[in-house]
């Protein structure tokens, strides 16, 4: 399958840095004029006119390489937030990120520390190779990042194929893909509604019909197990160890700094992503700030 080959790219064989970018298209800038200085509903045909122009973003999540950079011309933040909402909606349906229903989230350092229970969006820590919401009983489709503001050093954002991964996997060590596939208990790290099991339990990787999905966070994984006194075996650490060290390979991620005004989507059910460890500005200002959706794909994608 033509499709399976694309998505099982590594740093040599992905298509060239420049064909990652694409520019705003007028018909959803249209749309942000209609839209006024809120985030209400937009006119059906507006949507659809931007939903229109966005298919080859929407190929590449689906279709391509898995992830995709859109550009927006210099706007103050506010309107940035409403054109990011708008293009979210074109490109699938947004869903709450935390049980207060969220649906932009801000990703900035608030002094929070994983130890004590919070996101590694909150802090300023690597997060290492993950898809988000892998403790969610809803496989999320799409993440989306806009760029608001900068770090003042590091924070540089890294993207495998986990199609690629795990292709390394069943070739070099199927034992460990064996031991991926099958369910873990993963922390829920707080996102918990009366009546909820403190973890949840799901398999690292899973392929049917050709399709990989992926579902990772190491340390949601190491704290959920320590949650409910099951500690990992001495199997599910080997596999979990090799798939770490597959994940830390050079030669199979890509790498790229975010702009002020960049919107970087990315196919959440089979790309791993990773945002380094950052340093801030000292003025509140200027300090590193990105807003994340989550969408499910459409029903066409």
């Amino acid at each position: 399958m033509q499709t399976t080959v694309q998505r099982a790219w590594n740093a040599v064989t992905i298509d060239v840095p420049a064909t990652w970018y694409y520019a705003m298209p007028r018909a959803c800038m249209a749309a942000l004029e209609l839209m006024g200085g809120d985030l209400g509903p937009l006119p059906g045909h507006a949507l659809a006119t931007c939903a229109a122009a966005l298919q080859p973003v929407l190929d590449a999540l689906e279709r391509g390489r898995g992830f995709a950079i859109l550009q927006s011309p210099p706007l103050p933040a506010p309107d940035l937030k409403r054109l990011y909402w708008i293009v979210g909606q074109a490109l699938g349906t947004p869903f709450a990120q935390n049980v207060e229903g969220t649906m932009l989230y801000d990703v900035r350092d608030t002094g929070q520390d994983v130890s004590n229970g919070a996101r590694f969006s909150v802090t300023s820590y690597e997060s290492s190779f993950h898809t988000d919401n892998s403790f969610g009983a809803e496989i999320l489709d799409y993440v989306g990042l806009l760029c608001l503001h900068v770090a003042k050093s590091g924070g540089r954002s890294q993207i495998l194929s986990g199609y690629a991964v795990r292709n390394e996997l069943a070739a070099r060590h199927p034992e460990a893909l064996a031991v991926l596939s099958q369910p873990f208990h993963v922390d829920r790290r707080g996102g918990l509604r009366p009546g909820d099991a403190p973890t949840i339990q799901v398999p690292v990787i899973q392929q049917s019909g050709g399709e990989v999905v992926i579902r990772y966070l190491r340390y949601w994984i190491d704290a959920g197990h320590a949650k409910i006194g099951q500690p990992l075996t001495r199997e599910q650490i080997a596999a979990l160890d090799t798939l770490d060290a597959c994940l830390r390979r050079p030669d199979l991620r890509v790498e790229f700094d975010l702009k002020p005004g960049d919107m970087y989507f990315i196919n959440n059910r089979w790309t791993l992503h990773n945002r380094t460890a950052f340093e801030d500005h000292a003025d509140p200002d200027r300090r590193r700030h990105l807003v994340r959706l989550w969408l499910r794909a459409p029903l066409a994608a």
